[in-house]
């Protein structure tokens, strides 16, 4: 009986979440999940801070988004503490293995196919996930391991309804996920895709959450499990042979650390950002974007620069265009090799950058730039490498507690179903998040090129991940992410400059079409298909694009924005009135659940339906 009431509530809570906005002065959960985000608000309910919630959100999301994230793969989690005024990042990236080599993707000198490669064994890297959120709960959180995993047992044990997120990443990776019978079973069951509605009970999930519960991160790091992820990641495709076998051992598990690592500061209008270094070119590419567009009166609509303006959108293009130029050369693990970050961000190097931006016209394909006269790093000049695709999955959430804590956690097993292998018994799928290396290393000792992002023993893989935190006079005012591969660094990009320089409240600026490239060439992706995406950028704003001889948005006359990109979760503290909020993205089935005093008696919190304005 105490089972079904349990079920009862969570079902309760769902049902009552707000994909809109919720207001209190207390605690705020924003995730892209309603089960995920009642299992937080249940941690803050019963009087954990932020970093218990996260826990119980991650562990939670590893059962309704296993496609996004989960215990197999890895994560970064931003973290702000009231009381000491400490902002930190707990970094469970992946590491590749200790018998890692730069070839591996390319062992006859030719790069493997993407799809063939991210589905072997040797796309997985040594998962970083649990160890981490284990490490933030051992120093700054007040619940036992065993207690913040408790909604995700309930979740994996009892299942849930297949939201419209996971029926529709289901029938679009349909081979991905068919690669794996294990993997088949759960989401395909008797060769039958999961559909909308369709209720989902993940048993050996329940069983390894539960084996964790009682044995820490021990029980997955070594033994049996340990065994069983060594063996799962020994599966290679037809096409590659030996040669797709991963190669990671006990020992690479064993010997797996969680890094803590100050942020990277940037500032930008007066205001401050706190976001992620290296290993991920998140930080170092939103800042460097940021910079780059100062010079412009964004938000001045009187000198044609308002929201969705052909000269707003225009300067932002070439800002990303100038900065991933940058990112696909310099960024990398750190680590491993210097990434010259002061130089990137230095005046004197944005303001040769910035320069190159003209308001009238489109820049021939730009290269990256050289940042080493302004850094005194041991940096050297590397050369452009072969991209690889990124998933538009991974998730993000964004909590904050009654004392005032702020955590912003972005995590993922990299593309959508990760390396579509499922641990064998055990129930959770394994990252492939090796691609996100070099294909083919770019590392030549003659022209001084140290391969930044080139595979490592126990390097971590550059990633796009953007955990981020907003300052105003020293104080945190905002937390937001978003998943989307690289795409991640745009959509937290197009929210800044809604909120510092449009002046939307956050919601507003979270629903807002956005615009986004990724690549020096320019191809570019634009929203504005569902009705909630408001202001819509007009066909005329896209002919004076296309006019000025931007790509990617069709032809003339034509609809151009039909992308969907990121999704953003947030919370907002009022500095003037002390009330802390969130606001959820509707791309996903964002999810708002705010914990006042009449819901912190152990009862999991039931979220207000009022909306009001996010940002004075």
């Amino acid at each position: 009986m105490n089972r079904l009431a349990s079920v009862a509530r969570w079902l309760l809570l769902c049902l009552f979440s707000s994909t809109v906005l919720a207001a209190l002065p207390d605690g705020v959960v924003a995730v892209s999940h309603p089960a995920a985000a009642a299992a937080g608000a249940r941690m803050l309910a019963q009087g954990g801070n932020a970093i218990d919630a996260a826990a119980a959100v991650q562990f939670a999301l590893n059962v309704v988004e296993p496609q996004s994230s989960g215990i197999g793969g890895g994560a970064f989690m931003l973290v702000h503490l009231a009381k000491t005024g400490e902002t930190f990042i707990v970094d469970s990236r992946e590491r590749a293995p200790a018998a890692a080599r730069a070839d591996m993707f390319a062992p006859d000198g030719m790069a493997m196919p993407f799809s063939h490669a991210s589905t072997s064994g040797l796309a997985v890297g040594v998962p970083g996930t649990l160890l981490g959120i284990d490490t933030a709960l051992r120093r700054w959180g007040t619940r036992r391991l065993a207690e913040t995993l408790a909604p995700a047992i309930e979740l994996a044990e009892h299942g849930f309804r297949v939201n419209r997120f996971m029926a529709q990443d289901i029938a679009d990776n349909s081979e991905r996920i068919q690669q794996q019978p294990e993997t088949a079973a759960i989401f395909r069951p008797r060769g039958v895709p999961l559909v909308e509605g369709d209720w989902l009970v993940q048993s050996d999930l329940a069983k390894t959450l539960k084996l964790i519960a009682t044995k820490g991160p021990d029980a997955f790091y070594r033994g049996p499990l340990a065994r069983a992820i060594v063996a799962a990641q020994q599966r290679t495709r037809s096409e590659l042979g030996a040669a797709g076998k991963g190669r990671m051992t006990l020992a690479d598990l064993d010997r797996y650390r969680v890094a803590i690592r100050p942020p990277l500061i940037g500032h930008y209008r007066g205001w401050t950002l706190a976001g992620m270094p290296p290993p991920s070119s998140g930080g170092l590419t939103l800042l460097e974007t940021l910079k780059l567009l100062e010079r412009f009166p964004l938000g001045d609509a009187a000198q044609g620069y308002g929201f969705g303006s052909p000269k707003t959108l225009h300067v932002m293009i070439e800002a990303m265009r100038l900065a991933f130029a940058d990112r696909a050369v310099w960024i990398g693990d750190d680590d491993a090799a210097p990434v010259p970050r002061q130089g990137l961000l230095h005046p004197g190097y944005l303001a040769m950058r910035a320069a190159l931006i003209d308001p009238g016209s489109r820049m021939d394909m730009p290269q990256a730039g050289d940042p080493l006269p302004w850094d005194s790093s041991a940096a050297i000049r590397p050369t452009r490498a072969r991209t690889v695709p990124e998933s538009p999955h991974t998730t993000h959430f964004s909590i904050v507690d009654r004392w005032g804590n702020v955590v912003s956690v972005t995590s993922t097993i990299e593309y959508t179903w990760g390396s579509g292998i499922t641990v064998p018994g055990y129930g959770f799928l394994l990252n492939n998040e090796l691609t996100d290396f070099n294909f083919v290393p770019g590392a030549d000792a003659a022209a001084g090129n140290p391969g930044a992002n080139d595979v490592a023993p126990y390097k971590r893989p550059r990633s796009s991940m953007a955990p981020t935190l907003l300052f105003r006079d020293g104080k945190p005012v905002a937390a937001y992410g978003s998943p989307g591969g690289a795409t991640i660094i745009n959509s937290v990009l197009n929210v800044t400059l809604n909120l510092i320089d449009h002046g939307m409240s956050l919601q507003q600026a979270i629903v807002a079409p956005r615009l986004s490239v990724t690549h020096a060439a320019g191809q570019v992706k634009c929203e504005g298909g569902a009705p909630f995406m408001r202001p819509h950028f007009s066909i005329a704003t896209q002919d004076a694009l296309r006019t000025l001889g931007h790509t990617g948005l069709g032809e003339a006359g034509t609809e151009g924005c039909r992308d969907t990109i990121g999704s953003v979760q947030a919370v907002f503290i009022d500095l003037a009135s002390g009330r802390h909020r969130g606001a959820a993205d509707p791309r996903r089935e964002g999810t708002v659940i705010h914990v006042g005093p009449a819901t912190r008696t152990g009862a999991p919190a039931i979220p207000s339906k009022a909306a009001m304005p996010l940002m004075p």
